[in-house]
């Protein structure tokens, strides 16, 4: 009886979860023009608090001019990364038509069969088709960073009131003690890695005299903030512009191979051991959350995945009757019952 009413609690949790994840889904989606600045927001003060709480505490530097200073450094990085994302696409832009007859050439020279399933397309059409098609998907990526970049007002406003709101002299405990401390030491972590990534992948394509290596080290350090999708994307999307530059498929596989190394290192290796235990989140945990937000919130729910999902199983665990919920996105699969004791 006993065992059977552990089962029945665990069913009625995890309805309940399901039907709150829902409503909660719902709401989020309803609201995310506000949500999304505001959980970057979040998360950018976790990486500012510790400048501003040491001016204050520390130098006995003025409050007002801590958040002043602290707001200011918000504001450059923002502006770089607004940069850096604007000359990229423009980049994109300028030179997607010109790699369009080069990448027509290596296609009909080492993929292109006449014959191939049966249809034939001249190199008219295949160039026409390919003119049209690669300026759209730049064009479409530009408008959607467009839209991503001027919720960075929003972001910066959210941010300012935030550290406004903050006092350094206050000590977290308990559960915000513990989100504090993890969720901070993954961002910090994270944006190390990704740094050294984007360097690494420029300085290597540099090496290759690729003409887009700028482009893609920055890419190389954006995406590296999703969890293992990000370092996959970020290899493949080389591939046309070296297979356009280089014609010789073993020197295009060799440039492409190069990069993809260093991200599978520093994200596989070097910063997993950094991190230890991390987020204590299971790799098929971090997939399923990648698919949930970035449904629900696009590429920025993808990229802020891996923290929220964090939060919510440290949350979990703080409930005797939701612990399993937060084992399980750990990886813990719930006590099996023994039913030699029956």
């Amino acid at each position: 009886m006993e065992e059977l009413n552990k089962e029945q609690s665990y069913l009625v949790t995890a309805s309940l979860l399901i039907l709150a994840s829902v409503a909660i889904g719902f709401v989020l989606q309803y609201s995310s023009s506000i949500m999304i600045p505001f959980t970057f927001a979040v998360f950018i003060v976790q990486l500012v608090s510790p400048i501003l709480d040491y001016q204050v505490i520390k130098l006995n530097v003025s409050r007002k001019i801590a958040i002043a200073t602290s707001m200011l450094l918000v504001i450059v990085i923002l502006a770089v990364i607004c940069i850096l994302l604007v000359n990229t696409i423009s980049i994109l832009l300028r030179t997607a038509n010109s790699y369009t007859d080069t990448y027509v050439g290596f296609i009909e020279k080492y993929l292109w069969k006449s014959d191939l399933f049966g249809i034939e397309l001249d190199r008219a059409q295949l160039t026409s088709q390919i003119r049209s098609y690669i300026p759209r998907i730049v064009s479409g990526t530009f408008g959607t960073i467009m839209s991503f970049l001027s919720k960075f007002t929003l972001v910066s406003i959210f941010v300012m009131f935030l550290l406004v709101g903050r006092n350094p002299y206050v000590i977290q405990k308990g559960i915000y003690a513990e989100i504090d401390h993890q969720v901070r030491k993954y961002l910090i972590i994270k944006t190390i890695m990704s740094v050294l990534t984007g360097l690494l992948v420029w300085a290597i394509l540099s090496a290759f005299n690729l003409k887009l290596a700028v482009v893609f080290g920055t890419l190389a350090f954006l995406l590296n903030y999703i969890p293992s999708l990000g370092s996959i994307i970020a290899s493949l999307l080389p591939v046309p512009v070296v297979l356009a530059q280089f014609g010789n498929p073993w020197m295009a596989a060799a440039v492409i191979a190069s990069p993809a190394v260093v991200e599978f290192t520093i994200g596989n290796v070097i910063e997993p051991r950094i991190l230890g235990k991390g987020l204590n989140l299971h790799p098929v945990t971090v997939l399923f959350s990648l698919t949930f937000w970035g449904l629900l919130w696009g590429i920025p729910g993808m990229f802020l995945a891996a923290p929220i999902t964090a939060i919510i199983r440290i949350i979990l665990m703080q409930f005797e009757t939701l612990r399993p919920a937060g084992m399980l996105l750990a990886g813990h699969l719930p006590e099996k019952i023994n039913n030699s004791e029956n």
